[in-house]
């Protein structure tokens, strides 16, 4: 069930059976000369309609800019800064909370998003309490970050070893070719690749991986291989989402 294909009548009445909602983050951010720049949110949004679909649980409008300031050196790269996005995660809780929803499940895509997110926590759980809004001890949000689920971490080493590298990874290229067929890229792709430093400016960044890669061979991805990522991932998920959701 999508958010923004329902009613305001069905919304009230899902919120009769369950208060949980599951919401897609990803970024619009560079993916290497193969990877899409929509990855992280097109990643994100199928895993969550999978979930969506596995849980009978609402599912959100994708949230597809995260906080990717360290990308933004190349062309297409779209960024929040981390106050910015905090104050959008704290009101489209502080908007729901207001209706009654009291789980919130964040699936997300992009790993520069983890900590702007848990800040984002920390500032909904205060803002709900100062405005005394019904069931605000009650509101919980969660991250999961979908490259992170313990059998999609594992099949990725085995198919990629080392080559998975950290950004524009096999697995999440792999996962776009499986969505969007008609949308893959090729390039020839050096093998000599950067990785393991520090993250620090935008400008850092593209000197240090100045094709866009962190230690990745994306040329490894296949459709195949995305449609075994997305069924791990649904599952996975739908087991921890409904561990959330049942939680006291």
């Amino acid at each position: 069930m999508l958010l923004h294909l329902s009613t305001w009548l069905e919304v009230e009445a899902y919120l009769e059976q369950s208060r949980g909602i599951i919401f897609p983050i990803g970024s619009t951010e560079q993916h290497g000369p193969t990877g899409l720049i929509g990855t992280d949110a097109i990643c994100a949004e199928a895993i969550a309609r999978g979930v969506g679909d596995a849980t009978q649980a609402l599912v959100g409008p994708p949230i597809n800019v995260g906080m990717a300031l360290h990308h933004t050196a190349f062309p297409g790269s779209i960024s929040l800064r981390p106050s910015t996005l905090i104050l959008v995660i704290r009101d489209y809780i502080t908007s729901l909370a207001r209706a009654g929803f009291t789980r919130f499940f964040f699936i997300n895509g992009h790993g520069g998003n983890v900590a702007t997110l848990k800040a984002a926590f920390s500032e909904v759980y205060a803002t709900l309490t100062d405005l005394n809004l019904p069931r605000a001890d009650q509101v919980q949000c969660q991250v999961s970050n979908w490259y992170m689920s313990a059998a999609v971490y594992k099949l990725a080493k085995e198919l990629y070893g080392d080559q998975e590298g950290s950004h524009a990874t096999p697995s999440e290229v792999a996962l776009t070719q499986y969505i969007y067929p008609e949308a893959i890229k090729r390039a020839t792709l050096s093998p000599e690749v950067s990785k393991d430093h520090r993250i620090y400016s935008a400008t850092d960044f593209r000197r240090r991986y100045p094709d866009g890669r962190m230690g990745s061979n994306p040329a490894l991805a296949t459709p195949e291989h995305g449609k075994q990522f997305y069924d791990l991932a649904v599952k996975e998920l739908s087991s921890a989402y409904l561990e959330f959701l049942n939680a006291q």
